[in-house]
């Protein structure tokens, strides 16, 4: 049985998240999307974690079920800033077999710092250290770095991380199993890292939104859903059988550049401006690719053996956005074409992987199925990301609807 699974999301009491996260809302918008496994995200949190209790039952297998019978697993994100020999800053991602572990990593992590401020609270403590604490409560605790190649908070990123899992984790490395790759990275960039570990894909969604809840997933094939199977998966790769990806250009630091001088350039043109933006002098932030190439113990290309599958698909209301011309992607417009389509074939990830292109000739204009089928065939065009900017998909002019807006497409 597949389960597509989102495991890295954050609830309304984490920084720059939307006010409206609910489990009601989680749920509603997770099953619109064609997700079948949530995180409960941030269950630190005294407010949040109230809710999970409240809200949520927990089986025999360690999995919470909502009362409409959807399936949540244990899980936070937690920041570690601390120095070495410089300044580091990584989140990593903590998976929780059941509440009774949570309930001690709760009280652990309570003695450390403050759990109420932020959905995603920071630690003093060097990464070793949070390994050596979590397996002193339980050897099931999953760690996982998270959004691993992002500048400012990976593991490998360009502004506060490192060269590797060892260089990070020292002794406690084989305690890793798995990175998280973002959304500026893909399997096959990291695979040149050669790391030796699982590559696991989540959204980091900051609201329930579809654009937002599954932007990455990583799914999962066993006979049945336990807290068990999902770590044997992270764990062995045994189960893992593909990740669903955005294109690495829509991230938001996949290129060097800076926001504010609307300058970004490759990894060659970086490198022959010495990281300076040549428009305030300044030196750049550097992107994925630009870490993926000083980091690379392969060439473009390279697939170790073993390795998974991933798709590349950027979600479908920005698909919709770029084809009728419409920025705001909660607009009427939008979402009346959104919702045609899922009201007809289920879900989104049915509409972006699976309907046949006669089918959606039936519901939507035949620019519209164009690009669809262009985005599953991960043709797309996109201007990449950088310096904080998402990537943005690229059409021509004769390939967008052109309407007439008035005020409900806003």
């Amino acid at each position: 049985m597949e389960f597509i699974a989102d495991l890295q999301l954050h609830s309304r009491f984490s920084r720059a998240c939307s006010k409206s996260i609910n489990f009601e809302n989680l749920e509603k918008y997770a099953r619109i999307k064609g997700i079948n496994l949530l995180a409960t995200g941030d269950f630190q949190h005294p407010i949040w974690n109230s809710e999970i209790k409240k809200y949520l039952t927990e089986d025999d297998k360690g999995i919470l079920w909502s009362k409409t019978k959807f399936p949540f697993l244990w899980s936070t994100e937690i920041s570690l800033m601390y120095s070495d020999e410089r300044r580091r800053a990584v989140h990593l991602l903590l998976f929780s077999p059941n509440e009774e572990v949570s309930d001690q990593i709760i009280e652990v992590l309570s003695k450390r710092g403050r759990l109420d401020y932020d959905g995603r609270p920071i630690f003093g403590m060097s990464s070793p250290e949070l390994v050596e604490i979590m397996k002193a409560i339980d050897e099931r605790i999953e760690i996982i770095p998270a959004h691993c190649m992002t500048s400012w908070f990976g593991v490998f990123g360009s502004k506060s991380g490192f060269d590797s899992l060892k260089d990070c984790f020292k002794e406690k490395t084989n305690k890793i199993h798995a990175v998280e790759s973002g959304l500026s990275a893909d399997p096959s960039m990291l695979w040149r890292l050669k790391e030796n570990v699982n590559i696991v894909s989540f959204s980091d969604a900051h609201s329930f939104w579809p654009y937002r809840l599954g932007r990455e997933t990583t799914v999962f094939d066993f006979n049945s859903l336990s807290y068990e199977n999902i770590a044997r998966a992270i764990r062995t790769g045994k189960g893992l059988k593909k990740t669903i990806e955005v294109f690495p250009e829509y991230g938001k630091y996949h290129l060097d550049g800076h926001r504010n001088c609307n300058f970004s350039c490759d990894f060659e043109e970086s490198k022959k401006l010495n990281k300076i933006c040549p428009k305030c002098g300044k030196e750049m932030t550097i992107g994925v690719e630009y870490r993926i190439e000083e980091l690379a113990k392969e060439n473009k290309g390279y697939k170790p053996e073993n390795s998974i599958d991933f798709v590349k698909v950027v979600p479908l209301q920005e698909l919709i956005s770029t084809v009728y011309n419409i920025k705001q992607l909660n607009s009427k417009k939008i979402a009346g074409v959104y919702n045609a389509l899922i009201n007809k074939f289920g879900d989104e990830f049915k509409v972006l992987l699976n309907v046949q292109e006669a089918e959606l000739n039936n519901v939507i204009p035949e620019k519209l199925t164009k690009v669809i089928l262009l985005n599953r065939a991960g043709k797309l065009s996109i201007s990449p990301g950088y310096d904080g900017v998402y990537g943005k998909v690229i059409l021509k002019n004769s390939d967008k609807i052109s309407t007439q807006k008035n005020l409900e497409d806003f």
